[in-house]
């Protein structure tokens, strides 16, 4: 009998175990609209107890004991909530509605400054890319020296090199040439003309906050030049909390780099300051004789002053300076200096001086104005066997911005001028290639919520390009919010390039034996594109799993393009061709998340066409297949560890043979500790480069004649380094 009383006890206690294990259903809302929030979070404080809202915002926890709980609801973008609750509810079975309203200080962090306007990524109807600053630092480990990585790994991006030994390089966006792609560091045009070729090496990526990509027509914001798109390098700011990194990296390629950042805000005043030194020993892993990785030395500094006089009133100043010896070519020339059978090298000094300034004064919460200029001087010094170039450029840009935000509105209109000038010392028979350019332009742009779900972009520039007349850009971007999961974006606009000798392809050449533009024969490159992409976002399993999927779809045409053709005295010139390129195609992207790891899937279809006098022909290194795939586990703050693989297909030689296709993978890992986090990175690990399945020149070691590169030349390389916090 005891025994029976015994077993019916611990029965009753364990029902009222089971019976006291409870259940929280809730919906998690957006405060202000009134959408769902997929993804958001939902902990018992105190517990490891908790879920994540799906598709619909929907969640369930189950297992509460009984008693005051507390849940912490959050979600990226928004406050954080606590609320308490004393279980068993009332009503058990009742959904709980959930709002969560937006932090405003976070999402400062993801406005988009290259629209010149206040909207963040989820009001754009323009769409932007957007690299924030955990990605920057993944990328950071990989090429600490400079940002080809950093781009080139984005879907429908290539970074294309024009130089076998000295690793000149310029970007390409869906198809088109790198000279119609625009760089700006926060908002200033950079690296244009005679820097476009060496702009992308000189770069480190430690003081950028985040970069903003563009792709499409996108002259109507800053002019000419973008007729592929822009990329904006956004730099970091002071913080009332101190930020000061060093980073140290070296590499199996003999690379070394010494890259630092500070950064403080002391009431109203704070400062930047940006330092790096970067080296690189001549290498050549393929023993070919000639460099693969050239020898170079730079230094760069860039102090900014900030400066926030009143609430209303922000301004910054900044200067910045970067010297660069480079040089690459026969691998015994590099060591032991010229003999008769070692003479070639390629050697490139350049120097780049500039200054920004910046000016922002808010009248009220809905105007302000905003004030800009930049003055860059840019050096450049070419030398090869038998010639020498020499030439300084000069450019600047101001702009004057005014910016209305309402509601359901938002104007910005301005004005702003941008001049170029080069001037090359003759030092040669030649015809020297002095050229001077100046822009007036004036833009409006106007984004109107015409309801919860539709929001429509508008915008129109005018400029007038001394010598070359007038070019007027209208552009138009509409956002359609669907539902929760379901948005699309379609764009458009009008593009222009004014014509110079600074391209692809006169860099291949060192501008040796290229005319001068002539501003009678040449006009300029006028463009239209569209684009219309799609964005589905979804959960499975409980919330566990998120799905985002984004398709895009692109078409640029470009009339009458500039093309550099050899004309039967052995000289080079550029025409306006007869005919037209235009580029098409889709980019597909897809990230999977779940708990720590994250997959990031991308594909890019190019199909770009040149038609001159009735003949058609593809148009030269641009691969139609591009994959590109990562593979990420994070845990915050502790470890980063990520497997990459990229395939790029075949593409059309200027030469009239076809390139290889090729596969190249990468393993990054890194871990975290409060001051500092070591991390190594094997890029290449399979070795694929050109010289293992094809050559890159022709002729002899003494006078060689350089093929297009389209694979890595480099191999495997393997790098690491420390990150030290203070």
């Amino acid at each position: 009998m005891k025994k029976i009383s015994i077993l019916l006890a611990v029965m009753v206690l364990s029902l009222q175990a089971v019976c006291a294990q409870n259940i929280f259903k809730a919906k998690i809302i957006d405060g202000d609209c009134g959408e769902t929030l997929v993804g958001a979070t939902a902990i018992i404080q105190g517990t490891d107890k908790g879920a994540i809202a799906d598709a619909d915002g929907f969640l369930t926890i189950t297992g509460i004991p009984d008693g005051p709980q507390t849940i912490v609801f959050s979600c990226v973008g928004y406050e954080t909530e606590h609320k308490k609750f004393v279980f068993p509810l009332a009503n058990p079975g009742d959904i709980n509605v959930i709002s969560l309203e937006e932090d405003e200080n976070e999402l400062e962090e993801v406005v988009v400054t290259a629209t010149r306007g206040t909207r963040t990524f989820n009001d754009l109807p323009t769409r932007v890319e957007f690299i924030g600053s955990e990605e920057l630092e993944e990328k950071s480990l990989m090429k600490p020296g400079d940002i080809r990585m950093l781009l080139s790994e984005s879907t429908g991006i290539q970074t294309q090199q024009t130089s076998a030994i000295s690793g000149n390089s310029l970007i390409k966006i869906q198809g088109l040439d790198g000279k119609y792609t625009q760089i700006l560091k926060d908002g200033f045009p950079a690296f244009s003309g005679a820097a476009a070729g060496l702009g992308l090496l000189q770069t480190p990526p430690l003081d950028l906050r985040q970069v903003e990509i563009i792709k499409g027509s996108s002259s109507t914001l800053y002019g000419g030049g973008a007729i592929a798109g822009l990329v904006n390098l956004v730099s970091k700011t002071p913080e009332e909390k101190r930020d000061f990194q060093i980073q140290l990296n070296g590499t199996t390629a003999k690379g070394l780099d010494v890259n630092s950042f500070y950064g403080e805000r002391f009431g109203k005043v704070g400062t930047t300051v940006f330092a790096s030194y970067n080296r690189n020993w001549a290498y050549d892993p393929s023993d070919v004789g000639f460099t693969a990785i050239p020898e170079f030395d730079r230094f760069t500094l860039n102090p900014t002053l900030f400066f926030y006089p009143g609430e209303n009133t922000t301004a910054n100043l900044g200067i910045e300076a970067m010297v660069e010896d480079r040089l690459g070519g026969d691998m015994d020339y590099i060591r032991n200096g010229y003999t008769e059978e070692h003479p070639y090298f390629e050697r490139n000094r350049s120097q780049r001086y500039s200054s920004r300034l910046s000016v922002r004064h808010k009248f009220n919460e809905a105007g302000s104005l905003n004030v800009k200029n930049s003055v860059t001087l840019f050096r450049r010094k070419i030398s090869i066997p038998d010639y020498r170039f020499d030439g300084d450029q000069w450019s600047s840009f101001s702009e004057v911005s005014y910016v209305n935000s309402g509601k359901r509105s938002e104007w910005v209109g301005g004005l702003n001028v941008w001049t170029e000038h080069f001037s090359e010392k003759q030092l040669t028979p030649m015809p020297v290639r002095d050229f001077s350019i100046n822009t007036f332009g004036a833009f409006v742009q106007n984004t109107l919520n015409l309801s919860d779900r539709f929001i429509l972009e508008t915008g129109l520039r005018g400029d007038y390009v001394s010598d070359y007349g007038f070019a007027v850009l209208p552009r138009l971007s509409a956002l359609f919010k669907i539902n929760s999961k379901f948005s699309a974006r379609i764009g458009g606009g009008f593009g222009y390039k004014p014509p110079s000798i600074f391209s692809e392809e006169s860099e291949r050449l060192q501008y040796e034996n290229v005319l001068p533009i002539d501003r009678k024969f040449n006009k300029l490159e006028r463009s239209y594109g569209a684009n219309v992409d799609f964005n589905y976002r979804t959960s499975f399993a409980d919330g566990r799993v998120i799905f985002t999927l984004n398709q895009l779809f692109f078409y640029t045409y470009l009339r009458h393009p500039l093309e550099l053709k050899q004309e039967s005295d052995g000289l080079y010139r550029f025409y306006n061709i007869a005919g037209n390129m235009n580029s098409k195609g889709a980019e597909t992207n897809v990230k999977i998340m779940y708990s720590d790891f994250s997959l990031f899937l991308g594909y890019t279809y190019t199909d770009a066409v040149v038609r001159e006098n009735g003949h058609r022909y593809a148009k030269t290194l641009t691969p139609k297949h591009r994959l590109n795939s990562m593979l990420m586990y994070e845990i915050e703050d502790s470890w980063r560890i990520g497997y990459e693989l990229y395939y790029v297909g075949k593409q059309h030689l200027t030469d009239g043979l076809m390139g290889k296709d090729y596969v190249t993978m990468g393993f990054m890992i890194q871990k975290i500790w409060d001051r500092f986090s070591i991390y190594a990175n094997f890029e290449n690990f399979t070795d694929r480069r050109q010289t293992r399945f094809d050559t890159i020149y022709t002729g002899s070691v003494t006078n060689p004649e350089f093929r297009d590169i389209y694979a890595p030349l480099d191999g495997f390389v393997a790098n690491a380094g420390v990150i030290l916090k203070f």
